[in-house]
C-alpha cells in the first residue's frame, strides 16, 4: 500500500495521511466531530476507535483542551501519529495503541468530560462475507470489539453528567438505545442522516449523558445531498 497525504475535506490547512488502497476516513467521522458540543467546563476528551485520528484533528480546530485517541491497528495508529505531527497537534492530541477494552491500564474510571466513537458497524459472523483485507475487516466489523463493549467503556470512563457522542448505522438504533439505558447513558439528542429526501436513513448520531435525566430531542433530518459544507451543521439544530 502507498501512503498518501490528503486534504481533510473542508478544514483549511488540515491534512491527513491515508493508504491509497486501505480503509480511508469517511463522512461519518466528520459528522461525529461536528456534532460535539464543547463547553468551558470541559477539560478532557477521549476518542474511541480513533482510526487515523480524523475526529481528534477536527476537534483540535475547535478547542485547546487535551484529546486522547485509542486505535488498535498499528498501521492505522502510525498514520494517525504522522497526521497529528504534520498538523502540529502533538502537544494536544495523545494517541494510545491498544484495544479500547484495555483502557484500565491507562485511566481510572469517571475521567473524561466527553467521549466520542465511530465504531465498527457490523457484527462478525461468517468471515467469507466481510470486507477483504485485515485493515477494513477490523475497522468495519466487530472482530476486536463489540457495540456493547464500547458502550460499557463509555459509561465507565465518563464523568457523571459527561457526554457520549457516537455515530452508527440506523438499523442498529434499537439495540443501541437498549444498551445505553442498561449502562446509565441516556440519549438527549438524536439525528437521523439520509442520503437525500425520500430515501431511508442510513446513519444515526446521538449525544447521551451519563446518569442524565429523561428528555429526548429528535432533531430535524440531515439530507447529505443538500449540504454545501459539514461545518456548523449541528449549530442551532431544531
Amino acid at each position: 500500500m502507498k501512503k498518501i497525504l490528503n486534504d481533510l475535506y473542508d478544514y483549511p490547512n488540515m491534512k491527513i495521511y491515508q493508504y491509497d488502497e486501505g480503509f480511508k476516513f469517511s463522512l461519518d467521522s466528520i459528522l461525529l466531530a461536528e456534532s460535539v458540543q464543547l463547553h468551558k467546563k470541559d477539560q478532557l476528551i477521549l476518542d474511541l476507535c480513533t482510526g487515523n485520528a480524523v475526529v481528534p484533528l477536527i476537534l483540535s480546530t475547535k478547542t485547546n483542551i487535551s484529546i486522547y485517541g485509542v486505535e488498535i491497528q498499528k498501521l492505522i495508529y502510525d498514520l494517525a501519529f504522522e497526521s497529528i505531527t504534520y498538523n502540529n497537534r502533538k502537544d494536544q492530541i495523545n494517541l494510545i495503541h491498544d484495544n479500547v477494552k484495555n483502557l484500565n491500564k491507562y485511566f481510572p474510571g469517571n475521567k473524561f468530560d466527553i467521549i466520542t466513537c465511530n465504531p465498527p458497524y457490523f457484527k462478525f459472523h461468517d468471515p467469507n462475507f466481510i470486507n477483504s483485507g485485515e485493515l477494513k475487516q477490523i475497522a468495519r466489523h466487530e472482530i476486536e470489539i463489540t457495540l456493547e463493549d464500547i458502550i460499557i467503556c463509555a459509561s465507565t470512563y465518563l464523568k457523571d453528567k459527561g457526554n457520549f457522542y457516537m455515530v452508527h448505522i440506523s438499523e442498529r438504533l434499537q439495540e443501541i438505545l437498549f444498551l445505553l439505558e442498561q449502562n446509565k447513558l441516556r440519549v438527549k439528542d438524536l439525528y437521523l442522516v439520509y442520503p437525500k429526501r425520500n430515501e431511508k436513513s442510513f446513519l444515526v448520531l446521538f449525544r447521551a449523558i451519563k446518569r442524565g435525566n429523561l428528555g429526548l430531542k429528535i432533531h430535524k433530518p440531515i439530507y447529505l445531498n443538500e449540504l454545501s459544507t459539514y461545518q456548523g451543521i449541528f449549530e442551532g439544530s431544531d
